[in-house]
């Protein structure tokens, strides 16, 4: 039996690009994190996030807008994409 086999799982800490301060990020990484966050905020599967996210020719603004105004998701993402 190991020393870490009785540890909790949030004990335990993996290191990710999340961990390094911001400075030390890639700028694509940066805006990519910041898409992706404004657009579950505005009601995207995690999935439909990463998708738009990835895609530099969706507007972020425009996609809140389609939801807010009642779009439904699958057609929110067609318009987009």
């Amino acid at each position: 039996m190991s020393a870490r086999s009785g540890a909790r799982a949030d004990d335990v800490r993996m290191s990710t690009t999340e961990d390094r301060r911001p400075e030390e990020r890639d700028p694509s990484s940066l805006v990519f994190d910041w898409r992706f966050s404004q657009l579950v905020r505005a009601g995207y599967t995690h999935d439909a996030a990463w998708r738009l996210a990835d895609s530099s020719d969706v507007e972020i603004r425009v996609a809140e807008r389609l939801l807010a105004s009642g779009c439904p998701l699958e057609t929110a993402q067609r318009i987009l994409l």
